[in-house]
């Protein structure tokens, strides 16, 4: 009798890895920004909002001061989990059986919490409702700097985007595209019906668009999660301008008893559940790094 699930349950290290390693692939927050190391709790960042400046000094001259201007932002704490239910039948299989069962409950997790450090950055959503979280005081869509789509010029609007990040005094590192954006771009034409961008394929998979990182997801625009639509195509800007990371690595554990999502008693469906958590620090230090692109208001 396999006994791989117990009441003292942890998913294997390779597995917890796995959780992991696919929440930052499924996220494009994580793709463009890299996840920084972080203290537990709420932690401040001096931001200079003004760089210094040298200054001549003559020999035996008095030296001026360097004015300079720090801002505070915060980086913020949030417990994001997923919780899944499986038949207790499970328990009674062999160890192939739970191990996939294992394989594919981390696949899923991975998956929903990759979205969620998107969800959260972009759209402030608590992922599960779909709506604005009132734990979450700013999201990359709040940036006042925006583009709009117009008749499909979609290399157009991307560089308009650009050029707003480059007026405000940042450098485009990255670009986040929803797919509706990646493919409108890759399918682009020319006179004679020629491609535009044939390296991009279908546009599913870009990495990179004229020299600048790009990842590509639903998050982005938050379709079908975001109970509201969003409108956003796509986002340019400094993406290290986003300050995350995991402050508490992914745990999951098994339950038993009770209703732990308000699905029912377990036992009484003779079902068990599984619980991953993390605790992502998320902050943004400056929404002048980015510009979002958008949907036209009438058809493109």
């Amino acid at each position: 009798m396999a006994a791989l699930i117990l009441n003292d349950f942890s998913l294997p290290n390779e597995m917890a890895e796995g959780i992991f390693k696919k929440a930052q692939t499924g996220s494009v927050i994580s793709q463009l920004s890299g996840a920084r190391p972080q203290k537990f709790g709420k932690q401040s960042v001096m931001v200079l909002s003004g760089a210094p400046k040298a200054e001549i000094v003559g020999e035996g001259a008095t030296k001026s001061p360097t004015p300079t201007t720090y801002t505070t932002k915060t980086v913020t704490p949030l417990k994001l989990q997923v919780t899944m239910r499986f038949s207790q039948e499970v328990m009674w299989a062999d160890e192939d059986a739970q191990i996939g069962v294992l394989q594919d409950l981390s696949e899923n997790a991975g998956i929903a919490l990759g979205r969620a450090l998107d969800l959260v950055a972009i759209h402030k959503l608590n992922p599960l409702a779909g709506t604005v979280s009132s734990l979450v005081t700013s999201g990359l869509i709040d940036t006042t700097k925006s583009a709009t789509l117009a008749n499909g010029k979609y290399d157009a609007a991307i560089e308009t985007a650009v050029g707003l990040v480059i007026d405000a005094g940042f450098t485009p590192t990255g670009l986040a595209m929803d797919p509706a954006l990646s493919f409108g771009l890759s399918t682009m034409r020319d006179t004679t019906g020629r491609r535009l961008y044939p390296e991009l394929g279908f546009g599913q998979a870009v990495s990179n668009f004229e020299g600048v990182n790009a990842a590509v997801s639903t998050t982005v625009s938050a379709a079908g999660e975001a109970s509201a639509a969003s409108n956003l195509l796509g986002i340019v800007g400094q993406f290290d301008a986003v300050r995350w990371g995991v402050q508490r690595d992914i745990a999951a554990h098994l339950i038993e008893y009770g209703d732990p999502d308000g699905l029912g008693d377990l036992q009484r469906k003779n079902q068990l559940a599984i619980r991953a958590e993390v605790v992502y620090g998320i902050g943004i230090l400056d929404l002048n790094a980015f510009a979002k692109i958008l949907k036209p208001t009438s058809g493109a």
